[in-house]
């Protein structure tokens, strides 16, 4: 279902799909890279992220940044986009009062969104992908006691070993860092795994102890 969601001073393109069989544990906001670089909802990493989100029995949410897609407004250098997120969390949390919500984030879009969920209530858990330790600042994470997925390439070419190691020896025990071993920053081959891991990621969480 395409839809369009009432940000702060514009309006967002999104896509809405629930799981098969009835079975719906929560719903997923998703985020996307960079616009600014072409990045929207239909990216390649994004799209597989949805998937895993729907295996795992939540709704999938993507969306367009402001300026991205059909979404009105401009890119506001992250600063307009975590109203996005929020007005995104906001959309998902009225359609399903109640239920857990995750956020899943790759790239910039990771950046953005988790700086977002990790200080949100409603939000369960998190994933981000492919974080951009050269580019932003992630310390936040630190503090982030929420059940979270960091998963990153070997050779991600925006995510340096020595930047990730330092990150990663601070994060709470509720984090878990996946290396793929080979991966660059798109996973190129390697879709089919990250898919797995956040379906199994989120399988695994019992929301009701959370």
């Amino acid at each position: 279902m395409t839809l369009f969601i009432p940000g702060r001073g514009v309006k967002l393109e999104a896509i809405l799909r629930e799981p098969r069989g009835g079975n719906l544990r929560g719903g997923a906001v998703l985020c996307h890279p960079h616009p600014a670089y072409g990045g929207t909802m239909e990216n390649r990493v994004v799209y597989r992220a949805a998937k895993a989100v729907l295996a795992a029995d939540l709704a999938a949410l993507r969306f367009n940044f402001r300026g991205a897609g059909a979404s009105s407004g401009a890119y506001d250098e992250g600063n307009g986009e975590k109203d996005d997120v929020t007005a995104a969390i906001d959309w998902l949390g009225a359609k399903y009062p109640g239920l857990p919500l995750v956020l899943v984030g790759f790239s910039f879009g990771s950046w953005v969104g988790l700086q977002v969920a990790c200080r949100d209530s409603r939000v369960n858990a998190v994933v981000g992908l492919g974080l951009p330790l050269n580019f932003y600042e992630f310390d936040f994470l630190v503090e982030n006691e929420k059940p979270a997925l960091y998963v990153v390439g070997t050779r991600d070419e925006f995510c340096p070993v020595e930047k990730l190691d330092f990150l990663a020896r601070r994060l709470p025990r509720t984090s878990s860092v996946h290396r793929l071993e080979g991966a660059d920053h798109f996973f190129g081959e390697q879709l089919e795994r990250v898919q797995g891991l956040i379906t199994s990621f989120l399988a695994q969480i019992d929301f009701d102890r959370i």
